[in-house]
């Protein structure tokens, strides 16, 4: 089902004098991906696009430009997105004691599933996931801690490594800055006609869209 606002977008965009379309492409698209992954993109003849997508937890917006190049178009994004970032922040007890690691938002709620791996001063690393306490090494756990890497899986939020200081007692609190969480940057992506639809190549792989038209037609 399409959106009203990608439904406004495409009704003004078709108002357009047909020289500022560039033919074949111009259209309203929904995403061909499979049944537990949603989406759709408008190829505006204004030389705008609108692109959302959702697939589980992950959410996808981009709006921006198109230019022409050869019978292709390709994307540029604008403005461009601030990218989330972590930033370390003084320890936090959670349920009476200070976890090993505990990732929150800026508002202290805790972050659940971020992965890690934390290195000791000895052996093999570690590596598991913040819960909604955060994470605490075994009681048993003799070895010092002295590194941690730490990864939001689902945007791919990455952090420098952080080596632990003596200050930090093997204890790390990181809050994640959302920023322009789930709106990315597809500069540099590229469209092409495929049968019915189109076909995006990004960084990531392809996406392939069917014209709604086509889609009612179908049915």
């Amino acid at each position: 089902m399409r959106s009203p606002f990608l439904a406004a977008l495409l009704a003004a965009a078709l108002a357009l004098p047909a020289s500022a379309q560039a033919p074949d492409l111009i259209g309203e698209y929904s995403l061909a991906e499979g049944p537990d992954v949603g989406g759709g993109l408008l190829i505006a003849a204004d030389g705008t696009y609108e692109y959302g997508l959702a697939a589980g937890a992950l959410d996808e917006l981009s709006r921006g430009r198109w230019e022409q190049q050869g019978e292709a178009i390709c994307l540029v994004t604008d403005p461009k997105p601030v990218p989330p970032v972590f930033e370390k922040a003084e320890p936090l007890a959670v349920e009476g004691s200070v976890p090993t690691i505990l990732v929150t938002w800026p508002n202290g709620e805790a972050v659940s599933g971020v992965t890690f791996k934390i290195g000791f001063n000895s052996g093999e690393p570690v590596e598991d996931y913040t819960q909604y306490n955060g994470w605490t090494l075994p009681e048993d756990e003799t070895r010092v801690p002295r590194w941690i890497e730490v990864v939001e899986p689902i945007y791919d939020i990455r952090a420098p490594r952080y080596e632990f200081a003596d200050v930090d007692q093997g204890r790390l609190h990181l809050r994640l800055i959302p920023n322009d969480l789930g709106l990315i940057d597809l500069t540099g992506a590229c469209i092409e006609a495929r049968g019915n639809g189109v076909v995006m190549r990004r960084k990531e792989g392809e996406l392939r869209f069917v014209r709604y038209e086509a889609i009612d037609d179908a049915e």
